[in-house]
């Protein structure tokens, strides 16, 4: 029998050598497609030279367009004044830095304080557990559901991201309140997430195992709530020893501008927001301009917060130059404006620059590589990456040349940590804004009494470094 079966193989692999190229299967690279499609490649000088070079170089330091980068430059007609970097190291954190650094001018303007910095890794702290809560609690109430449903599936990749949206900042301020970063500092795990995210993942993955078996023996919400509560116990002690324990009150002194170090004082973390930040942050909204969704519509994303009993990220979706002309208004009115682009695309975080043409990657391929804004979103070619904040602008005949920009990487990018976005480069890779309400048209503040239309999580525009 072993033989009979050894030349039945045989026979089968005979057959599909000797199978004529015309009745194999449809679209195959065939080794007549392959002599085409090598025939097209001449090495001629520029060929050899463009190869020699990319093989012994980062293709994309050769591209860096000389005339483009010389094009640019410092000036700007506005700024708003701010103190310091901050720097959120190899962390998803980016969302949180720049909601905290359009509240530090208040702060130390309050305090009488060069340089403030609020303590990152306090809410970072409370932004992992409520995540992990949001998490098993969106498993208990999916336990029923197969493990290939897709809302299941990416709840299950996404256990315990990084990244977060305007509308997190919102929730964790409201909830936990604010202390000065040196009264919860920074540890290696909350600068660089990737061991600490990655172990209580497995955990959380282990938890959600338990608790949809629960829900397959027929166990009762009550069950299945208190085992919830036996878990993020575990998730709790993890965040602790990974980025210490925040604190229920703190005892705080320090040195004003004026040199005068200030009697100690005890606050609690909300009373100290009350006292020296106060700015209503549910005065802000949150504007989207995202050419593949319906304008002057209000959407919600699913799953897109990081306290279960908070609203999802809800925007209302405005054509560019709306959200232009309000991100304008602001920063001439002095308030530093929360935003989310795609950073990564015609960007140089050496340079600190963000502008159309910066890269030619055409001229080294001899390929076009253009696609609209709307086609770059829909094939996922662009989402939004990255949230900074806008404190300062450029207007050249009443219109914005470019706009200041305050990132979170650190003084050792850009110009000490500012970057210059120029105003082609806003219309191609920006995304979302965080405007005050005052500065908002009856026609837009109308939008936010709609009923949104419900995104799924894995739209685009949930990304943020998820």
């Amino acid at each position: 029998m072993r033989r009979i079966a050894s030349l039945l193989l045989l026979c089968c692999l005979f057959s599909v050598l000797l199978t004529p190229a015309a009745s194999r299967a449809q679209g195959a690279l065939t080794p007549e497609l392959l002599q085409e499609l090598r025939g097209t490649v001449t090495k001629d000088a520029a060929t050899k030279t463009i190869m020699n070079a990319v093989s012994a170089n980062s293709a994309k330091a050769l591209v860096l367009d000389r005339e483009t980068v010389l094009d640019a430059n410092q000036h700007f007609s506005h700024k708003i004044k701010t103190e310091g970097i901050t720097d959120q190291k190899s962390s998803g954190r980016c969302w949180l830095f720049a909601g905290l650094n359009i509240l530090r001018p208040v702060a130390g303007s309050s305090l009488n304080k060069k340089g403030f910095e609020f303590s990152q890794n306090y809410l970072a702290f409370y932004d992992k557990i409520e995540k992990a809560n949001l998490f098993l609690e969106s498993i208990i109430q999916t336990r029923a559901r197969p493990l290939d449903d897709r809302d299941v599936d990416w709840l299950i990749k996404n256990s315990l991201p990084d990244g977060g949206q305007w509308n997190m900042v919102l929730s964790l301020v409201d909830k936990y309140g604010v202390v000065p970063s040196d009264v919860m500092p920074e540890t290696e795990s909350s600068g660089n997430t990737g061991l600490m995210n990655g172990m209580i993942s497995t955990v959380l993955h282990r938890h959600a195992i338990a608790l949809r078996g629960m829900g397959a023996q027929g166990m009762s919400e009550a069950e299945i709530r208190a085992a919830k509560s036996s878990m993020l116990k575990e998730v709790y002690r993890m965040l602790v020893i990974h980025l210490g324990m925040p604190p229920e009150s703190f005892t705080w002194r320090y040195e004003d501008k004026d040199g005068k170090v200030t009697e100690p004082a005890t606050y609690t973390p909300k009373e100290f927001y009350r006292k020296f930040v106060n700015v209503r942050l549910e005065d802000y909204v949150c504007l989207y301009s995202v050419p593949t969704h319906a304008f002057n519509t209000l959407y919600q994303i699913r799953y897109d917060r990081n306290l279960v009993d908070a609203p999802n990220m809800t925007f209302a979706n405005v054509p560019i130059e709306t959200m232009k002309k309000l991100t304008l208004a602001s920063v001439l009115g002095d308030e530093p404006v929360w935003f989310g682009c795609d950073v990564g695309k015609e960007s140089d975080s050496k340079l600190g620059l963000m502008k159309r043409g910066l890269y030619d990657y055409e001229s080294l391929y001899g390929v076009s590589m253009k696609l609209s804004k709307k086609d770059r979103v829909l094939y996922q070619e662009s989402v939004p990456s990255h949230a900074m904040v806008f404190v300062g602008v450029d207007v050249i005949n009443g219109k914005p040349e470019k706009w200041l920009v305050e990132n979170s990487w650190g003084t050792k990018a850009g110009n000490n940590g500012l970057f210059t976005m120029y105003d082609s480069w806003f219309d191609e890779y920006m995304y979302a804004v965080i405007i005050n309400r005052k500065h908002l048209s009856k026609d837009i503040l109308d939008m936010f009494t709609q009923t949104p239309e419900v995104l799924p999580p894995w739209d685009p525009m949930f990304a943020f470094e998820r």
